[in-house]
């Protein structure tokens, strides 16, 4: 049996290393790959944090507007969201960045923020590359679906 085409390409990126910011397209990325679909997402900014060796765990997410202003409130709602999210059933985000290498979701560093920010392939998990700005637009033009999350 050969190997099979997939249905097209989709892209996501993601700009922001909070739990709310992170598991959109990450949840999207697996599932456009479940339906046969070739995925990358781009990990730009503070994004690129949730793909960094030893990060992810520290992911929190913060209250909008004056609440998030709130000495502590970002503790409380990062506890909060976190019991929800297992309450829900739903994996936490280092297990799906495992569940995305598994299904072959490409993962990929901004080089403009590695160069911003001194970071090399040696700073991230494992499976990530790192991709100049324009080759993922390259990609992305094409794209049958591209989301910034």
């Amino acid at each position: 049996m050969g190997k099979e085409e997939p249905r097209g390409t989709t892209a996501f990126i993601t700009s922001r290393d909070t739990l709310d910011g992170a598991y959109p397209a990450i949840i999207l990325g697996i599932n456009a790959r479940r339906l046969g679909f070739r995925v990358k997402v781009f990990y730009t900014f503070m994004g690129i944090n949730v793909i960094r060796k030893g990060w992810v765990e520290k992911a929190k997410f913060h209250p909008p507007g004056m609440m998030g202003a709130i000495p502590g409130m970002s503790a409380l709602a990062t506890w909060m969201m976190k019991g929800k999210i297992d309450k829900a059933q739903i994996p936490t985000l280092p297990d799906l960045i495992e569940m995305a290498k598994l299904e072959k979701v490409e993962l990929v560093a901004c080089k403009m923020t590695c160069d911003m920010v001194c970071l090399q392939e040696d700073d991230f998990i494992e499976g990530v590359t790192i991709e100049s700005a324009e080759d993922f637009m390259k990609y992305a033009i094409d794209c049958r679906m591209c989301l910034f999350t």
